[in-house]
């Protein structure tokens, strides 16, 4: 039984501290240790969970070496690559077509071929273009085969390409180096600007034009402070950078905004500032009257709550496999899509094939030209490749189970961020069901809340995502995001507070929403589902036994969702507010077996529909979408979309086409979000306390009654009972059960990506 202590420092479990005050000679012996912490144990055989697990490192390398191999000596590593070059993007998981694999689950059929994705730009051709190839079977590939125009319906543009560190690096080469010695006058004198001090950084922006063909760049210049954030500090210029050429050497800067104005160049305003024409606004380089810094200036006090488990875990993992009593499930990270998990199953039998993350998206508005242009695709930089060291105590309870990240982006060799996952069993210090009786009979009965719980952080530039798979012991998945991090700011003039609130001297938090899209392929009682809707409304009724009176009676609306169509449920429309899934089986009462969607959001449409690049995210109509399961629409977006949001690689509406959706394999599009006006209290950073959305999957039906009914964690006594007596009521053998110290291990951090 997981319990809830809090530890003092220099306090121990076994004996209290009434007896002897501080200078006290008795001497304080700690208790015996309780059973260990689980640790992530490696695969001891090939099974059939490994069907989902992310590349090994040793997997990782031989694509690697085979594509080095078969794509011939032009292949330049692409931490290094021009825009000219050929180089390999990354290398991911390659998904198995979910029939294979169920094969292979359910009817102990072959394992489909372990398979890798790589993206390969090639900028060293006459027609550069952006290209898709699938490598296998691993861990020894032999073949390749080009996926792009399968996928696509032809070549991928080479505009739409993501944006390598290597061009970052070169534009900043190209703006440090090349333009800003172009205004230093001005810049010394608002900015304390020094050519080679570096004490300016860019921040960049998205989407990277106006116009399918564009790949130009606002990027803001903000203060290079050490040790704290520097997106809360700009000093008011932005350059939008043209970067489309394929050679550094002709990017050139198309426009420069300066606190409230444009110029054509930076030589202009350098001009302008000479002949004392431009309002210079000084900013100071360390803070402009805020508490800037993570570092706590207090002292640290008493130790805060620790969990353990006093009789040892109750929960395993094996590789990327985790079991319980209750559930089974793998779990993984797509490189860019961020967090999946497949195969989940309740007691043995099967809920879900795939949940997971597609898409994040941050859109912005302010009065300068980076903040109103705004929106962040974040999977287009990759929201696994952007995971982060969880910290022990801190991002995951201290006693969780850690677990490391193999990736290959940008590089020719794997990289590793450890301990990227936890997973631990929570008590949540709520009761799942509880009951006190005092009428007619006296009793109590309840049951301890407790879940299971696999977690990843993603630090997308400055906001931090906490993403929770949550699994409760009725049956109910729950999928939450937090957002926390440092809040986006630009510098604050005019009519800055139109568009947010004030949080420095020159700084504004600028309003924006963020905003999630999930699928959820639900699987259930198999594969052959129907989409309802449930709700209520008020009918007029004449009471029986006197006519003459009327009431207002409530009774249940349901109506059978047969088309895609009907299904799709837009962002601030009348939505019933019972959608579920559900079988043609029945449980015992004779009701469909069914899983409801229940979604917990504000989210608000991210951009019109008349926007020209609203297309790109166009999932973000709809509140609720379910369709019929294909594997050509694997996701609802593409890393292809945030540099040309005008003629998008993925359009989600092209997945709502009228098809049937009764008795077919359905997926369930659910979109999360919220509106975020940032204000005092965001500084230093935006917290997690009602900055999380998601949504739930609860059985509706799908028992005979509330499995928890057998759940081993609930306690019953009556009047008559003794409740303070063992074999009456576990909760009364505390005192012995949770007589042991926990057995902490060692503080550990996995480091920082540039180590």
């Amino acid at each position: 039984m997981v319990l809830l202590i809090i530890l003092y420092l220099f306090s121990v479990l076994s004996a209290g501290l009434g007896e002897s005050g501080p200078g006290s000679e008795r001497e304080c012996k700690p208790g015996p240790h309780c059973p260990s912490s689980p640790t992530a144990q490696p695969w001891t055989h090939h099974g059939q969970s490994q069907l989902f697990a992310d590349l090994s490192p040793e997997e990782l390398t031989a694509v690697m070496e085979f594509l080095t191999k078969r794509l011939g000596p032009g292949l330049v590593d692409a931490a290094q690559a021009l825009p000219s070059d050929n180089c390999v993007y990354s290398v991911e998981l390659q998904l198995p077509p979910k029939a294979a694999a169920l094969a292979h689950l359910d009817r102990r059929g072959p394992p489909p071929a372990r398979e890798a994705l790589a993206i390969v730009f090639f900028g060293g051709q006459p027609q550069p273009n952006v290209s898709e190839l699938v490598v296998g079977p691993l861990p020894r590939p032999s073949y390749m085969r080009d996926v792009t125009v399968e996928r696509y319906g032809g070549p991928l543009p080479y505009r739409r390409r993501p944006v390598l560190t290597r061009e970052h690096l070169d534009i900043d080469q190209m703006i440090f180096d090349r333009e800003l010695p172009r205004a230093s006058g001005l810049l010394h004198h608002c900015c304390f600007y020094k050519h080679q001090g570096r004490n300016l950084v860019t921040m960049t922006t998205a989407p990277r034009g106006l116009q399918s063909g564009d790949r130009a760049t606002w990027f803001g210049l903000y203060y290079n402070l050490s040790g704290a954030g520097i997106f809360l500090h700009p000093v008011g210029l932005e350059t939008l950078v043209d970067h489309k050429a394929l050679d550094p050497a002709h990017w050139t800067i198309q426009k420069v905004f300066y606190q409230g104005r444009y110029y054509e160049s930076l030589a202009q305003l350098e001009e302008q500032f000479e002949a004392g024409q431009v309002n210079v606004i000084l900013v100071p380089d360390n803070g402009t009257g805020g508490s800037w810094s993570l570092k706590s200036p207090v002292p640290p006090g008493p130790a805060p709550p620790l969990q353990f488990h006093p009789e040892g875990p109750r929960f395993s993992v094996q590789g990327n496999r985790v079991a319980s009593s209750l559930w089974t499930f793998s779990f993984g990270l797509g490189a860019f899509s961020g967090p999946r998990i497949f195969d989940i199953r309740f007691k043995r039998e099967r809920l879900a094939y795939e949940i997971s993350v597609q898409e994040a998206l941050a859109a912005y508005g302010g009065n300068s030209p980076a903040a109103m242009l705004t929106h962040y695709l974040d999977g287009s930089f990759g929201i696994g490749k952007f995971s982060t060291p969880l910290t022990r105590g801190v991002d995951c309870p201290y006693l969780a189970t850690y677990v490391d990240w193999h990736f290959l982006m940008e590089s020719q060799t794997p990289k590793t961020i450890r301990d990227a996952f936890c997973v631990f069993e929570q008590n949540q210090g709520l009761p799942l069901r509880r009951h006190h009786s005092d009428f007619y009979s006296y009793y109590y009965g309840g049951v301890a809340e407790t879940a299971l719980v696999v977690r990843s952080v993603s630090t997308m530039l400055n906001y931090d995502y906490v993403w929770d798979m949550i699994f409760h012991s009725n049956g109910a998945i729950e999928v939450r995001v937090h957002a926390t991090g440092y809040i986006s700011s630009a510098f604050h003039f005019g009519d800055g507070r139109t568009y947010g609130n004030r949080v420095g001297e020159h700084t504004l938090g600028t309003v924006h929403t963020h905003t999630v899209h999930f699928k959820v392929d639900l699987d259930v009682a198999g594969l052959e589902n129907w989409a309802w809707a449930e709700d209520m409304t008020f009918v007029p009724t004449a009471v029986p036994w006197q006519p003459e009176h009327e009431i207002q009676r409530m009774q249940v609306t349901r109506e059978l969702l047969e088309t895609e169509e009907e299904a799709a449920f837009p962002v601030g429309g009348a939505t019933p507010r019972y959608i579920y899934l559900a079988s043609n089986q029945s449980n015992k009462w004779g009701h469909s077996r069914g899983y409801r969607i229940q979604i917990v959001s504000s989210a608000g449409k991210p951009l019109p529909p008349s926007s020209s690049m609203e297309r790109a995210f166009s999932w973000g109509r709809y509140q609720l979408a379910v369709t019929q399961r294909k594997e050509g629409e694997p996701s609802s977006t593409s890393i292809y979309n945030l540099n040309d949001p005008w003629t998008p690689t993925v359009d989600f509406t092209d997945f709502i086409n009228n098809e049937t959706i009764t008795g077919q394999d359905l997926v369930a599009w659910v979109t999360a979000g919220f509106l975020h006006i940032p204000h005092s209290e965001d500084i230093p950073n935006t917290v997690t306390v009602g900055n999380g959305v998601g949504f739930f999957l609860r059985p509706y039906n799908f028992f005979d009654e509330d499995p928890s009914f057998c759940s081993a964690d609930a306690i019953y006594f009556r009047e008559d009972q003794d409740a303070g007596a063992c074999e009456v009521n576990p909760m009364a053998c505390l005192a012995q059960t949770a007589s042991c110290a926990p057995d902490l291990p060692a503080f550990s951090h996995g480091g920082f990506s540039h180590s």
